[in-house]
């Protein structure tokens, strides 16, 4: 059993739902990166959505494109992203790590390569945003033998088909792109959210987390009432990207502190 389905097991038994945040790895520079992780799990997360920086991030908004952009800056690459998952498995063994990436930088590496690397690094696994499940054949049988999830995206225009197709490939979980467009993108309107659950649920027995526009523990909490899991992304970013001079223990304090409000109103 995957620690994603383990996870999933735990907190449904529990009556709980996942908090899954994301962060871009090497954002805003590398030695930040696995110790927001570790204050991440203390803080109440379940699950971390671990960013690969990317050249041309054509899914994100703005905000996380000018994270990846400060990353690249900063020297990162997918290589020292696995480095980092394999730092955070030193001290956590329980806690699964998804990539999230585009799938340039897993080509340049060599699919057999990035994922032997990624499963022995503790990888539990991946989103690459521009591979849908038609063309990811290859990749899904390489993932099959590590026992690395592929999980895919659905947005508000997926068609049933699409749902099926996703639901017979994918595993972890789905990632429902809540709204029309790129990363940090607002106006949630959570009538919609609530028919597409009920839609891609009666498809899937995979647990379903929704991102874009959580940025708030009010929309985190609802958003939690609707769905298996709630990711909370470019709102984690605007606090770095705030104040980037700021000391980065106080910036660690800042993103678990949000995180904890999240957890609690979720919870509640």
């Amino acid at each position: 059993m995957s620690r994603l389905q383990s996870k999933f097991d735990v907190l449904r038994k529990s009556e709980r739902k996942a908090l899954i945040p994301f962060l871009t790895a090497g954002d805003p520079n590398p030695d930040f990166t696995v110790p927001m992780m570790h204050a991440m799990v203390k803080a109440g997360v379940d699950i971390i959505e671990l960013g690969v920086p990317f050249s041309d991030p054509m899914a994100d908004g703005p905000v996380i494109q000018r994270a990846s952009e400060r990353a690249l800056a900063k020297g990162m690459n997918l290589s020292k992203v696995l480095d980092m998952v394999r730092e955070f498995r030193s001290v956590d063994t329980e806690t699964p790590v998804v990539l999230m990436g585009y799938l340039n930088p897993i080509e340049c590496m060599g699919y057999k390569t990035f994922v032997s690397r990624a499963q022995s690094v503790g990888v539990d696994g991946i989103l690459t945003v521009d591979m849908p499940p038609e063309e990811a054949g290859d990749l899904i049988r390489l993932f099959d033998g590590a026992e690395i999830d592929p999980i895919f995206l659905l947005a508000p225009n997926s068609t049933q088909e699409r749902m099926e197709k996703v639901s017979a490939v994918g595993r972890g979980f789905i990632y429902y792109v809540s709204l029309k467009g790129v990363t940090g993108a607002s106006n949630l309107d959570l009538a919609d959210v609530s028919r597409k659950m009920e839609q891609i649920s009666s498809t899937t027995n995979l647990p379903v987390a929704v991102g874009f526009g959580v940025n708030s523990p009010q929309t985190a909490a609802a958003i939690g009432g609707l769905a298996d899991a709630v990711v909370i992304g470019s709102a984690l970013i605007k606090l770095i990207e705030s104040d980037l001079d700021q000391p980065v223990d106080a910036l660690r304090e800042k993103i678990a502190g949000t995180l904890m409000l999240m957890r609690t109103a979720m919870d509640s």
